[in-house]
């Protein structure tokens, strides 16, 4: 995530130099729905918070490169004293991290944020009783921001069930748990704000906005409707200084859902592919087809032997529908075409030459990429 100075993740502590499910996972008891009491959410936090967990983490040591950041003409004798204050092995020190996640199975699979654990060396999971426990990260997905993390114990842990991030609406109690900036067992309650945002943060961006306050260190720990069920993961803040004015963002537990099942697989991610390069329908092309607002996505280009290639799109079609997805943004498409099994045949509505069309496309495998 390239974030802008007021999108911010939410990893990190004072210490920590960088800026900062199917799992099928169900509870072994029905959890029971807590209406919100005049009381306050004491019961839904004492029943959830036993699954909520603080990791630590140390990330792997980057090489230095203080040589390149001596100012020109600094003298000679400065030079030195600031030279002998350098790790003699070329390397910074190892740097120190704090975030938020939560135990999906009584087994110790444990769901945090891709950019918590990327890059570390080391990761500590924190038990609300106490109890501390190396961690594996098992598989990560940069695009999604989601990691799904293994511990092991001697007994069965406490864990918690992702509720249905669709049935949410703006106006919705909710409650955080997590761990800003060190603060274990910290309890935040609000409301959602708004759903499906997108802010720039990657090509699968669809978070639940919440005036919820999170912090740093937040980061992967989850967002509970008033069941006690987990209906977001918090990932990120709208901040100009790097506190909670309350705006956060949380990736929809549907989401993390579905990739916590693709990483529990073999620690990666498959995703569908189409092979176009789309824009944007332009205002002037939609008051000319009679559309009250621009919608679809317009192909600029068809990738040679790709799927869209060989079921006959062609530029300046314009993608109506996929496989069932009416799709009024380009995010639309492309999240309904990643989230498409690979080899499946979808059907794609398509505005080709003036006249509306359904085409078979038998989907691709997306390539491995980086964030």
């Amino acid at each position: 995530m390239t974030s802008t100075p007021l999108f911010r993740r939410l990893a990190g502590s004072a210490a920590l130099v960088a800026a900062l499910g199917a799992t099928g996972a169900t509870l072994t008891t029905a959890t029971p729905a807590y209406a919100v009491p005049a009381g306050g959410y004491g019961d839904l936090v004492d029943a959830v918070s036993p699954a909520v967990v603080f990791i630590e983490v140390t990330a792997k040591a980057q090489p230095s490169d203080m040589q390149g950041q001596f100012p020109q003409g600094m003298p000679d004798e400065l030079r030195r004293q600031f030279e002998k204050m350098m790790p003699q092995d070329g390397e910074q020190p190892a740097r120190q991290g704090l975030g938020s996640g939560f135990i999906i199975s009584e087994d110790g699979k444990i769901v945090t944020n891709n950019h918590v654990v990327e890059g570390a060396e080391t990761v500590t999971v924190k038990l609300a009783d106490g109890r501390s426990l190396d961690a594996k990260v098992l598989g990560s997905d940069p695009l999604t921001d989601v990691a799904l993390l293994q511990v092991t114990s001697d007994e069965k842990l406490p864990f918690i069930e992702f509720g249905d991030s669709d049935q949410m609406r703006p106006g919705d109690e909710v409650v955080a748990v997590g761990n800003p900036f060190g603060l274990g067992g910290t309890v935040t309650s609000g409301i959602v704000s708004a759903l499906s945002r997108n802010i720039n943060a990657g090509p699968y961006d669809d978070f639940i906005q919440t005036d919820a306050a999170i912090n740093r260190g937040n980061s992967g720990g989850p967002l509970f409707n008033n069941e006690g069920k987990v209906i977001g993961m918090n990932t990120a803040i709208f901040s100009p200084d790097g506190g909670s004015v309350g705006i956060g963002f949380a990736v929809p537990s549907d989401l993390v859902r579905t990739i916590v099942a693709d990483l529990s697989d073999d620690g990666s991610i498959t995703r569908g592919w189409l092979g176009v390069q789309i824009k944007p329908m332009p205002e002037d092309i939609a008051q000319v087809l009679g559309y009250a607002k621009p919608k679809g996505a317009v192909v600029e280009v068809v990738s040679a032997d790709s799927p869209a290639a060989k079921a006959g799109l062609e530029k300046g079609d314009i993608i109506l529908s996929f496989n069932g997805t009416e799709i009024t943004e380009l995010r639309d498409l492309t999240r309904a075409v990643a989230s498409t099994d690979p080899d499946a045949v979808a059907p794609v509505k398509i505005l080709h030459n003036g006249s509306e069309k359904t085409v078979d496309v038998t989907v691709g495998t997306l390539a491995k990429q980086d964030a």
